[in-house]
């Protein structure tokens, strides 16, 4: 099977490429190399695979990327909070209307499979039951409460605290930024697309993703780097709130691996969303433990600071995945801390 990733020199991207080359399939990578995210020139393992240094938008250059092409694995994307609406028409720009000139070049090149890139920031809050309204959707929560140091949501019917559960793929969406709003707008132009021209989308929501490669520095850096980094100076990693965020923490490996089963189920016509997880919730306050400890660094110092418009709790079920894709997750959580505290990040 010839596979082109687009972005497939990023993070996840080029553990997508690695693992797709060593399953036997011919790999081919599209990336503009965008300078926030690599810096002045290609990363060294790009290298191992063929690339085109190209945009998803440029419309020849993709249609000529595609020559030959089986499955398209769209991981090119902005990632991360934008800074503020500045960075609207940026984000719009590669995630979404890149998107839509990629999907409308594989319908003229009658490339049918896709395998696209998404999150679980679609989801805003996670899933909430209330004891005595059952499940319910919280509104954005009070900044008196969070001034108090009550961060759990609240029923928006009785104002009772919440307890969090699993969130389905079914769950209603909630984008609460414009990262997560692309994103979702990049589910909806794929679903489009599939309709129109009778192809497979394995739309595959990430939970929090780490490991090796994984940026460092940059607007790109997820709570995992900041950590690292923060102990490899000799600072104790900061923790927000009370540190009992529930999240869902991933292994790259694991990313990869969901990847490449979806590409190679060669699904059905339709467009299906899977949650990508490890299925083993964790707090924020156990991965800064467990870093501080891996690193032999300073315990974490959990500061009760919030940023307003942050989730409480995000929690996934991998159910669907397994079922339909045969994927679990294999990193252990404290296995994957202990390897991502020495690994290798990008400048």
């Amino acid at each position: 099977m010839r596979v082109l990733i687009t972005g497939g020199a990023g993070f996840i991207g080029s553990h997508i490429a690695d693992l797709a080359a060593e399953a036997g399939h011919e790999v081919r990578v599209l990336d503009c190399l965008l300078p926030t995210a690599h810096g002045q020139g290609p990363p060294p393992h790009l290298d191992a695979h063929e690339w085109v240094r190209a945009d998803v938008g440029d419309g020849e250059a993709v249609r000529s990327a595609l020559s030959g092409v089986d499955v398209v694995c769209h991981q090119a994307a902005m990632v991360g909070l934008e800074t503020g609406t500045a960075d609207m028409p940026e984000y719009v720009a590669h995630n979404d209307l890149g998107t839509a000139r990629l999907l409308a070049v594989m319908a003229e090149e009658n490339v049918r499979h896709l395998v696209l890139a998404s999150s679980m920031v679609i989801y805003g809050e996670g899933r909430y039951t209330c004891p005595e309204h059952g499940t319910v959707r919280p509104g954005p929560r009070d900044r008196q409460d969070l001034e108090a140091g009550v961060f759990e949501p609240r029923c928006p019917d009785c104002g009772e605290l919440l307890q969090p559960g699993l969130v389905g793929e079914d769950a209603p969406v909630d984008p609460r930024n414009t990262y997560a709003t692309t994103k979702l707008t990049q589910e909806h132009l794929a679903a489009s697309w599939a309709r129109h021209t009778g192809g497979s989308v394995a739309a595959l929501r990430y939970h929090n993703v780490y490991g090796p490669r994984m940026p460092r520095d940059t607007p790109y850096a997820g709570v995992g780097s900041l950590f690292r980094s923060a102990l490899a100076n000799g600072q104790a990693p900061r923790v927000f709130e009370d540190g009992a965020q529930r999240r869902d923490f991933v292994h790259v490996h694991d990313i990869a691996r969901a990847n490449l089963a979806a590409m190679e189920q060669q699904a059905s016509p339709e467009f299906r969303a899977y949650n990508v997880c490890s299925g083993q919730p964790r707090t924020i306050a156990d991965m800064a433990r467990e870093l501080a400890v891996t690193s032999g660094g300073p315990e974490p110092v959990v500061t009760g600071q919030y940023r307003l418009g942050d989730v409480r709790h995000i929690v996934a079920d991998p159910q669907r995945a397994r079922a339909e894709l045969g994927f679990t997750a294999k990193v252990d959580f404290a296995d994957g801390m202990r390897e991502f505290g020495s690994a290798e990040l990008r400048a």
